[in-house]
């Protein structure tokens, strides 16, 4: 009969954090000449973690590292800046962003409140028509913990930034001014979609209409969360409250058919997670395919002399029986008639006498 493992012996679970940020942190520690034991023992890392030179730790062990760190050390940045971010100082920039009343202005905010922290970096957002950016300006040469710092300044704004809008935001690029390290799987986690390495500076590239999203949170729950932030920091979002505008940019793409199956795949979702937050947003996607195909029919018979049959295929329809049926249902009318009403309310209006 086996024996079972006493607790001391369980296996630990796999962890994906590598040992090479546990080693930054260490690093930390070095430059002000203190000992992290305590710390490594907080997070339950061994000596032998550390000897593993592609080894990983958990998330919860890192948490508990950098947690201990950070008071230990009396620094929320630690290491990374000439001089110390004392404890609460990202708090303080959590309190002066969480009063706004849109994401935007919220992270406006951070960012400009964050240059009061430090020159060492400058964080920047920028909007430019669909398109919006976070980027990091160094002021200052990073050092041994560059790559630690530049990580950790862009996953904690985009965590943060899903968090006060409770949702998802979808990333359209990050950007990092360094080679590519062993451990680049990581980022493809923390930062899901398009990751460049060698850029010229560390950003963010996002859809800008996020930043149009009213703030989920009030002062209490930021107090709840800065009781324990690393979870959200760390984890990402699965609800994107964007969802739907997102949907119907892929059903204004020309394809023989889409169905639940391949907008979800398109969108890295399973089809019953798309259902389910699309039922969240009030809609579905039939719903969504309905207003897509309403929008081009009217415009392509508005805009174009083409006969129904090209319209109904251009707007998806298998004939323009099914067109002309689904076109009543939606405006009352068939349309031939609306054609027609829509031109005559484009004349222009006789010249007066």
């Amino acid at each position: 009969m086996t024996t079972p493992p006493t607790p001391d012996r369980l296996p630990r679970p796999a962890g994906q954090t590598p040992i090479s940020l546990v080693r930054a942190v260490l690093l930390a520690y070095a430059q002000r000449h203190l000992d992290p034991s305590a710390a490594l023992r907080k997070a339950q890392i061994t000596p032998d973690d550390l000897c593993q030179s592609h080894g990983h730790v958990t998330a919860l062990q890192f948490e508990r590292l950098c947690s201990a760190a950070m008071q230990e050390l009396d620094d929320e940045a630690p290491g990374w800046f000439s001089r110390r971010l004392p404890w609460g100082s990202y708090g303080m920039l959590a309190r002066a962003s969480i009063s706004a009343p849109t994401l935007g202005l919220a992270l406006a905010r951070w960012c400009r409140h964050h240059g009061l922290l430090t020159e060492d970096v400058a964080l920047t957002l920028e909007a430019s028509g669909a398109q919006a950016q976070v980027r990091i300006d160094e002021r200052r040469a990073l050092g041994a913990l560059r790559e630690f710092a530049l990580l950790s300044l862009l996953r904690n704004l985009h965590g943060l930034a899903c968090w006060l809008v409770d949702s998802q935001i979808v990333l359209q690029g990050a950007r990092f001014p360094f080679a590519a390290p062993a451990h680049a799987e990581l980022y493809a986690r923390l930062f899901p979609g398009p990751v460049r390495f060698g850029a010229p500076q560390a950003g963010l590239r996002f859809d800008a209409h996020y930043l149009q999203l009213p703030l989920r949170r009030d002062g209490a729950a930021l107090d709840q969360m800065l009781r324990r932030a690393l979870p959200i920091l760390v984890w990402p979002y699965r609800r994107d409250r964007l969802l739907s505008r997102r949907v119907r940019a892929l059903l204004q793409q020309p394809q023989a058919a889409h169905t639940a199956d391949t907008l979800a795949a398109r969108l890295g979702l399973s089809a019953r997670s798309l259902h389910r937050q699309l039922h969240a947003e009030g809609t579905s996607v039939q719903q969504l395919k309905d207003e897509v195909r309403r929008s081009q029919a009217c415009e392509l018979l508005l805009r174009t002399d083409w006969p129904m049959a090209r319209v109904a295929r251009a707007a998806g329809f298998a004939s323009d029986k099914s067109f002309a049926r689904a076109f009543r249902q939606w405006t009352g009318q068939t349309p031939q008639g609306w054609r027609q009403q829509g031109v005559s309310e484009q004349k222009p209006a006789p010249a007066p006498d």
